[in-house]
């Protein structure tokens, strides 16, 4: 993320192509909020439920949104 990419209050769309783990997601939300930024929502491409990652950032008050899911993977 580049310096000074968001402002104190800025509201910010998280976009990413997958979540799995919800590891980097989690890490992105947190950064996004340690320089002021409000996430709105995480949205996503692919969701891999069975790996937990939504659960693992509505516990954050992050709402998610994925395109499609792949069960079983």
């Amino acid at each position: 993320m580049h310096a000074h990419a968001i402002s104190e209050g800025d509201n910010v769309l998280f976009v990413d192509d997958l979540i799995a783990t919800g590891g980097t997601a989690s890490a992105a939300v947190e950064l996004i909020r340690g320089v002021g930024g409000n996430v709105v929502e995480a949205c996503f491409v692919i969701d891999l439920p069975d790996l937990g990652g939504v659960d693992r950032l509505r516990p954050l008050g992050c709402d998610c949104f994925a395109l499609c899911e792949f069960e079983g993977a």
